[in-house]
């Protein structure tokens, strides 16, 4: 069955979904996007589907009545054809959990866009606007995707993300190959496409949390009490904050309640909670971190003191990445962040992307060699200029 909307099919069963995706299968890119919802949930709940080839495009209904998406994930895996997404982490990571696999081969094109100096994380409307010259309706980006029936509007939106992305792709296809920048994006799609990204640990959930903890009896209790609080909200799908507060995760690390009646004193736990099953649960994570023996307690992060003089090498380091990312089209950000220019002022071996690839041929062997006096920055009328030291 498909239903006709908004001079675009919308596809409601399975039978239609797998003759779209057969043909789909024959293009050489699909360009694809999601619209879903997550405000009350820990997942994403998909509520849309947008998939267009070079000549057709379709609306896909992953909420209609027995459908079955099995097609269109069988498509996201076959290697013949190039996935094109604009900033595809969240997409992918609801594909992740639906089906387990990330599609393959990748391309996102906001990734692409950096690379090609359209600036630091450029939003679709921005890039259909500079690649095609059409600007996007996003009055409707907004919406409850679930409801049903969506409006032709709603159709109208959801589908442009899909059939403006083949011009994108297009475009910054044939530039990344007239630059020879193939292989740049090559290497950022390594990342997006390893399953190793999206994969959950709750015992990692803690360095999500700003560290106010000054103990290492403390530091366990907030790591046990993070660790506990994500896998409540993964198996309940809820959102973090609706199964505790940070704020409530660092009172209990400061004042180890190990019983009902002092949980229950505690400033940011509301009242009664001491009484209900969480409570329990919080009680046996904060006992877990008291089971910990002195000697085996992790260690409380200390910031690394920078050498003297790093912060001003730093400095000098964020002048050199703004020529470079001006002299070469590509957006500051990709090449490095702050955070890395830091820790290369601080370290030759800092493991930082800056130091790795294409980068490092681009930017990190100059950086190293301004640090280390071989290579100078002056001022000209054309701006700054670098001057090999001999």
């Amino acid at each position: 069955m498909q239903r006709e909307f908004a001079d675009h099919p919308v596809i409601a069963d399975t039978a239609a979904l797998k003759a779209f995706c057969s043909r789909l299968s024959k293009a050489p890119f699909i360009t694809v996007d999601t619209e879903f919802l997550r405000e009350s949930t820990f997942w994403a709940q998909l509520c849309l589907l947008q998939m267009a080839g070079p000549d057709e495009a379709a609306i896909i209904d992953p909420l209609a009545e027995g459908i079955d998406l099995a097609p269109f994930f069988k498509l996201m895996v076959d290697k013949r054809v190039t996935k094109v997404f604009h900033a595809a982490r969240q997409d992918i990571e609801i594909f992740v959990k639906l089906a387990g696999a990330v599609p393959r081969p990748l391309f996102d094109t906001q990734v692409a866009a950096m690379v090609c100096g359209y600036g630091d994380q450029v939003s679709y409307d921005q890039l259909v606007k500079r690649v095609t010259g059409h600007q996007l309706d996003k009055t409707s980006r907004f919406t409850d995707w679930s409801r049903r029936p969506l409006s032709a509007k709603q159709m109208n939106y959801a589908i442009a993300d899909v059939t403006y992305l083949r011009d994108v792709y297009l475009s910054l296809s044939a530039q990344l190959a007239e630059q020879d920048r193939t292989t740049w994006v090559d290497e950022e799609m390594a990342v997006l496409c390893d399953l190793k990204t999206y994969q959950s640990h709750p015992e990692d959930a803690w360095k999500r949390l700003k560290m106010r903890i000054k103990k290492p009896r403390q530091l366990a209790v907030m790591q046990a009490m993070a660790a506990w609080r994500e896998t409540e909200a993964q198996e309940r799908d809820v959102p973090r904050s609706r199964v505790l507060k940070d704020d409530a995760i660092y009172e209990i690390a400061q004042q180890l309640p190990r019983d009902v009646e002092a949980l229950g004193r505690l400033r940011t736990i509301p009242r009664g909670f001491e009484r209900s099953a969480a409570a329990r649960g919080i009680l046996e994570a904060v006992d877990s971190a008291f089971a910990i023996a002195e000697d085996a307690l992790p260690r409380v992060p200390r910031p690394k003191s920078a050498p003297e003089h790093a912060s001003a090498a730093a400095e000098l380091l964020k002048v050199l990445l703004k020529k470079v990312a001006e002299e070469q089209g590509v957006a500051a950000r990709v090449i490095a962040s702050t955070d890395d220019l830091e820790k290369i002022a601080a370290s030759d071996k800092a493991d930082v992307p800056a130091l790795h690839g294409w980068r490092l041929r681009l930017f990190g062997e100059k950086a190293l060699a301004l640090k280390h006096g071989e290579l100078a920055l002056s001022m000209s009328r054309k701006g700054v200029v670098t001057i090999a030291v001999t």
